[in-house]
């Protein structure tokens, strides 16, 4: 059942994906890899409510029997790191190694401010 749960929601998670790089190239133009690092900076917000949400409320250390699902399946076809990577290389591979630099601190603190604030936020609903 964990593997259809996953296939399930990483089938979601890609959908998402796609329809978001999609719009945010539509509407903020081809030129940076703004879609990737939208889906990296929300994904890593929803990673971190799904900590607080599905992993701290469950007691006696069993995870709820929504993680395969929302964090192995949705979240791991929605967050891009490969795609991230390529982004990175096609920047550096044009010349532009200040918008590479750019794009991966960014990328990389937000998504870890994202997932930080995710936590956050969803530890004080639940309190």
């Amino acid at each position: 059942m964990n593997l259809l749960m996953i296939a399930l929601g990483g089938a979601l998670g890609s959908v998402a994906r796609y329809v978001t790089v999609s719009s945010a190239t539509r509407l903020l133009g081809a030129g940076f890899p703004f879609g990737t690092m939208i889906v990296n900076i929300v994904g890593s917000v929803l990673m971190g409510a799904a900590v607080a949400l599905l992993l701290d409320r469950v007691g006696g250390g069993e995870p709820s029997r929504w993680v395969p699902f929302v964090m192995t399946g949705f979240l791991g076809g929605f967050t891009t790191f490969s795609a991230f990577s390529l982004d990175g290389y096609l920047l550096l591979e044009n010349g532009r190694l200040g918008a590479m630099m750019a794009y991966a601190i960014v990328s990389v603190v937000l998504s870890l401010v994202g997932l930080a604030v995710g936590v956050t936020v969803a530890r004080m609903v639940l309190s």
